[in-house]
């Protein structure tokens, strides 16, 4: 696969949240938020552009960088996509080992997204990783 510029920069923020003990009183599975559309599941090109863990996208994320809206003649959703995917995957490639946030710059041109890394879901801790506005998280 060529190797494409972004159309965007993306400052990611990487964010580890330690173990804690956690009393719930209401669970809303990753699975749930899917089939409600809160969330959505990209994996597929995520694997494509070199993620390799299930990820997903904020209904937020998607209608504001993904969705091409009437006036954006010559866009796909799939490539915005791509796009925003690749930058991530620059991001945490280029993240120094060990750092559990990457801080992005205060640019108003830039998409500021979260990152994080969770289990994939409430029976299923293998690693997955969502991006979010970073005023959703």
């Amino acid at each position: 696969m060529p190797n494409s510029k972004p159309f965007m920069k993306i400052p990611i923020h990487f964010i580890e949240t330690p173990p804690q003990e956690i009393h719930a009183v209401c669970l809303y599975t990753r699975r749930q938020a899917v089939a409600a559309g809160w969330l959505s599941d990209v994996t597929m090109t995520a694997r494509e552009t070199g993620i390799g863990v299930p990820t997903f996208i904020t209904r937020a994320v998607f209608e504001t960088y993904v969705a091409v809206s009437e006036e954006g003649t010559g866009q796909d959703e799939t490539g915005r996509l791509r796009d925003l995917l690749l930058a991530t995957r620059d991001m945490i490639q280029r993240a120094n080992p060990g750092l559990d946030r990457l801080a992005g710059n205060n640019n108003p041109k830039r998409v500021k997204l979260v990152a994080v890394c969770s289990p994939l879901d409430l029976d299923d801790p293998q690693p997955a990783m969502t991006l979010m506005l970073s005023e959703e998280y």
